[in-house]
C-alpha cells in the first residue's frame, strides 16, 4: 500500500477549518495534517489534488436499513454487500446495519450472513456492529415496525439472542416502559452495548428509570415516541420532552427534510446540544434508487410502498413508509435547509456517532493515529473522492 497524500483542501480537523490543508496518510493511518504544501521526495506516494473541496473524516451512519434496492433483512449475503456499497457511493465508509422487527428465522439468519460478509474489504465501508431495532416495543407507537413480531423482553430470550449475536451486536432499540426492558437494559450495560430507546410511549419518570438501567440514546427523535399528554388535567411529559430536557441523552435525527421539516431541525439545533445530536439515514431499499415501486422490509415479507418526492410511502399515499436518504443528503440539509455551517453538520455525520459508538479512538475525526477513512466533497455535499484506510473507492 502506497503512502496517501491529499492536498490542495479545505480540511476539516474538529471544530476547525484548515483552508489550504492536506493530510498524509501511512499503513492506512493518518500521520501527517497541516496547512500548505508539504515538501515529498518520495515518489513512491500517491498524491491527490481535492481541487479546493472539502476533506472530511468518512460519513458513519449508525442506522440503516438498506439502499440499492437491497434490505440487510432480504436474507442473503449479496443484499448486505448492496447496500453497504450503495451507501459507501455516498461518502458513508462505517454503516451499522439495522434490523426490523421480525421472525426469529429471519433475524439468526441476518446475523449467518452479517458474520459472513463482516470482513469483506474491497469496495466496502466498514462493517462496524448490528443495531437491533426492536423486537420490544409499545404497539403504540409501532410506525411502520410490524406489530404481529412484538413482544415484552423475556431473559431467556434475549440471552439467546446475545449469544448468537455475539460480539457483532453494537446497539439495541427497545421501549423502555414495558414489562422487563429495564432489565434488558442493565444486561446490555453490561456487554458494553448501546441501549437506545425506541417505539416508546414513555413518560419523563419512565426515561428517568430508563437512564438509570443504561439507557443512553434516543432513536430518531420525534419518530414514534410520546410527546406532552394531558392526565387528569396535568401535563406530562413524554420521550420527545425528555430528550431535550436530559442532557445525558443522546438522539439521532432523520435530517432528510421530510421527516422533520427544516423548522423542526432548527428547533432541535436550538434546543439540544451540537456534540448530543447525530444524523442517520434510516434508509430503506429505496435510498439510492429511482423513484416508483418499492418494498419496505425484507423481499419475503415486507410491504409494497411507492418512493416519490425523496421519501417513500404506503400506497394510500397518508403515511410515510421509511427514508431513502443517503449520508451525503442529511449533510446537505443541514447546511442549505437549516442553516448550519459545514463544520458542525460534518461533525453530526463524524465524530459525534463514533463517539456515541465508542469507536472515536480510531474513527470520526482528522487526527494522527486515526483510521485514514476521507470524503472530498464540494459545497453542495457532491461527492468527489472516497477513501478507506487510505485506499481509493472506486465510485
Amino acid at each position: 500500500m502506497k503512502p496517501l497524500l491529499l492536498t490542495n483542501a479545505k480540511v476539516i480537523v474538529g471544530h476547525q477549518l484548515l483552508e489550504n490543508g492536506y493530510v498524509y496518510v501511512e499503513d492506512g493511518k493518518i500521520t501527517d495534517i497541516n496547512n500548505g504544501t508539504p515538501n515529498i521526495s518520495d515518489n513512491n506516494v500517491d498524491i491527490v489534488d481535492c481541487q479546493m473541496n472539502y476533506l472530511s473524516p468518512g460519513f458513519i451512519d449508525i442506522h440503516t436499513h438498506g439502499g440499492g434496492g437491497a434490505d440487510f433483512m432480504d436474507g442473503d449475503e449479496d443484499a448486505i454487500i448492496t447496500a453497504s456499497r450503495m451507501h459507501l457511493s455516498h461518502g458513508t465508509t462505517s454503516i451499522y446495519p439495522t434490523t426490523l422487527t421480525c421472525s426469529d428465522e429471519e433475524l439468526f439468519l441476518f446475523f449467518k450472513n452479517y458474520k459472513k460478509v463482516k470482513n469483506i474489504t474491497e469496495n466496502m465501508p466498514h462493517l462496524m456492529g448490528i443495531h437491533l431495532e426492536g423486537p420490544y416495543f409499545s404497539p403504540a407507537q409501532c410506525g411502520a415496525q410490524p406489530k404481529e413480531y412484538m413482544q415484552t423482553p423475556n431473559p431467556e430470550k434475549y440471552m439467546k439472542i446475545l449469544e448468537l449475536g455475539g460480539n457483532d451486536i453494537a446497539r439495541w432499540s427497545s421501549a423502555p416502559e414495558i414489562d422487563g426492558a429495564l432489565e434488558l437494559g442493565k444486561e446490555l450495560s453490561k456487554r458494553g452495548i448501546m441501549a437506545a430507546i425506541a417505539h416508546s410511549d414513555a413518560t419523563y419518570d419512565e426515561v428517568l428509570s430508563a437512564i438509570k438501567s443504561g439507557y443512553t440514546h434516543v432513536t430518531h427523535l420525534y419518530s414514534g415516541m410520546s410527546s406532552i399528554t394531558r392526565r387528569g388535567g396535568f401535563r406530562v411529559l413524554g420521550v420527545v420532552e425528555s430528550a431535550y430536557l436530559l442532557d445525558v441523552l443522546t438522539v439521532e435525527i432523520i435530517a432528510d427534510g421530510c421527516h422533520l421539516p427544516p423548522e423542526l431541525l432548527r428547533l432541535i439545533v436550538k434546543n439540544k446540544h451540537n456534540t448530543s445530536i447525530c444524523l442517520v439515514t434510516d434508509s430503506m431499499r429505496g435510498a439510492g434508487m429511482p423513484e416508483g415501486p418499492s418494498i419496505l422490509g425484507s423481499k419475503a415479507n415486507g410491504q409494497e410502498v411507492i418512493i416519490e418526492g425523496g421519501i417513500a410511502k404506503l400506497l394510500d399515499h397518508m403515511s410515510f413508509a421509511g427514508s431513502v436518504a443517503t449520508t451525503d443528503r442529511l449533510v446537505r440539509v443541514m447546511t442549505k435547509n437549516v442553516g448550519l455551517s459545514m463544520i458542525d453538520a460534518v461533525s453530526m455525520m463524524t465524530i459525534n456517532p463514533a463517539r456515541f459508538m465508542h469507536i472515536d479512538n480510531k474513527k470520526g475525526s482528522i487526527s494522527i493515529g486515526k483510521d485514514g477513512d476521507l470524503v472530498v466533497f464540494d459545497e453542495n455535499v457532491n461527492i468527489k473522492k472516497i477513501f478507506i484506510m487510505g485506499e481509493p473507492v472506486i465510485l
